[in-house]
């Protein structure tokens, strides 16, 4: 497979070189009638088949191209108008047919190139119809299709229609075509094997140059091994020595080791009496804090008791200093109704000594009036009694508050200052 993928290169390359040196030479528009147009067809349909997967069908076995450029259309969607016009000549037959005629068609569009590249890209889908050394999938296909690009200098007008593509034949025409065109052909080979040639030899020199520059390398190389050899021994001597040093700290630790090792058994001994004690010591601590944290909400407990009584008796003082109020305005109330009765015995007196006449009913006014001085009198020495009282009952509840309560002595002292005066 290998020498047959070789063999289709080199025929491919000979066959793309003659036909654009003759299509230069000729006039670049090249007919379906020009051979070396045909036998590049001949070379590409040979290298499409190289390594294609034999089908079953009902009629036997065969090779058919067709499969693999049916491809091209899912791949690419300009080359959906190729495939259809394909489908539709009406003198093609065979799949072998409508193959040459794709090819034809792709040549005449300078895409060729262009769609077997898509085409060579999708080995997962080229696997199906090709066997895995075959040239499709292999490097020399990559380097046909980099060939084909130089196609594209070609104008190319062929007539699909009326050619015969299903019977054609597809085998190498190498005794055909006059002398010229065999002096032609050996040339092209001549030039071909002189290229490989001058490639070889710059290869060679390329290689040569490697070799020296590998020598010398190696030259380096050897000396940087005798000299890692050396230190290879000296590290050696060196590690023989840290492992006596090693063997002699291994006795020593050990030695410590076992000394640390009473040590540490005194020293666990000690711990476990010394933990023993703290534990009873812990246990007690945490019986007294449960006495103290009992202790302490009994007394949170009892706090808010006196502050709610306190808010009692803070409350009842206000009452009380708004009685008191109440009953100081009434107080005002009644002396000024004295002064006033006051004043009016004072100008019935004095109206009493202008007229005589009208003493009898003054003395009856004044009478009456005193009687209601007496009344007042009366009523204001009730009043003082009622308000002596309160005062007495107010200092006494104030004096029992600040029995009752310890705390915010000054607020205490300003209340009772307040309510003694």
């Amino acid at each position: 497979m290998a020498m047959e993928r070789t063999n289709l290169l080199n025929m491919a390359k000979l066959s793309i070189k003659g036909l654009i040196e003759s299509a230069l030479s000729f006039g670049r528009t090249l007919d379906s009638d020009y051979p070396p147009l045909q036998q590049f067809f001949v070379v590409m349909e040979h290298c499409l088949k190289h390594g294609l997967r034999v089908k079953k069908s009902f009629l036997g076995f065969n090779k058919s191209l067709w499969g693999p450029l049916e491809l091209v259309e899912k791949l690419c969607p300009e080359a959906v108008e190729i495939s259809a016009s394909v489908r539709d000549l009406p003198g093609l037959k065979t799949p072998l047919g409508r193959a040459r005629a794709w090819l034809r068609l792709a040549l005449m569009q300078k895409r060729l190139a262009d769609y077997l590249r898509l085409l060579i890209t999708r080995k997962d889908l080229l696997s199906d119809f090709y066997e895995n050394s075959a040239l499709m999938l292999e490097e020399e296909g990559a380097v046909i299709v980099g060939l084909l690009v130089g196609l594209n200098v070609i104008d190319a007008n062929l007539c699909v229609k009326g050619e015969d593509l299903d019977s054609q034949s597809s085998v190498f025409d190498c005794f055909c075509g006059n002398r010229n065109s065999q002096i032609t052909s050996i040339l092209d080979q001549k030039n071909y094997v002189e290229e490989l040639n001058r490639q070889l030899n710059s290869t060679m020199h390329g290689l040569q140059g490697r070799v020296d520059s590998l020598e010398k390398s190696n030259s380096k190389l050897i000396e940087e091994l005798a000299i890692a050899k050396n230190n290879i021994i000296k590290l050696q001597e060196e590690n023989q020595q840290l492992r006596s040093e090693n063997s002699l700290i291994l006795l020593k630790v050990q030695q410590h080791l076992e000394v640390t090792k009473g040590d540490m058994s005194v020293e666990r001994d000690t711990y476990k009496q010394s933990r023993q004690g703290l534990d009873e010591m812990y246990n007690e601590a945490r019986r007294q804090l449960k006495e103290e944290c009992q202790l302490r909400q009994d007394v949170e407990n009892e706090l808010v008791v006196q502050v709610s009584m306190k808010q009692e008796m803070e409350l009842a003082m206000k009452l009380l200093e708004k009685d008191i109020h109440e009953k100081q305005d009434t107080l005002i109330g009644l002396r000024q109704q004295l002064d006033e009765v006051k004043a009016i015995n004072v100008e019935m007196y004095q109206k009493m000594q202008s007229s005589d006449e009208e003493m009898k009913k003054k003395n009856d006014m004044i009478n009456l009036l005193e009687e209601k001085t007496n009344q007042i009198t009366a009523t204001m020495k009730q009043l003082e009694q009622s308000d002596k009282d309160l005062l007495s009952q107010t200092r006494t509840l104030a004096m029992s508050f600040v029995k009752c309560a310890s705390t915010d002595t000054v607020h205490q002292y300003k209340l009772v200052k307040d309510i003694s005066f």
